[in-house]
């Protein structure tokens, strides 16, 4: 399970790169944070079921925040142009 935590710091790390050359540099700062968090939490040797309750805790960070950013902070109507 540590492994996977690797992986997914592997991918926001790409991610992150991506978006800083991309010019999003907020998003590559929030993508580079989001990668050492991952990284760190790889190498920690938790057990499995602790690993599985960070995950939960992610995601339902993520969620609240992804439903508060779309629910009042993007402009209806507004392209991404």
């Amino acid at each position: 399970m540590d492994r996977m935590y690797r992986v997914l710091g592997f991918w926001t790390g790409i991610f992150a790169v991506m978006f800083y050359l991309g010019d999003m540099y907020q998003t590559s700062l929030l993508f580079f944070g989001q990668t050492a968090f991952f990284v760190l939490l790889g190498y920690l040797k938790l057990s499995e079921r602790m690993y599985i309750y960070v995950f939960g805790a992610y995601l339902t960070v993520f969620f609240i925040g992804f439903t508060y950013w779309t629910t009042f902070m993007m402009v209806p109507g507004q392209g991404g142009h």
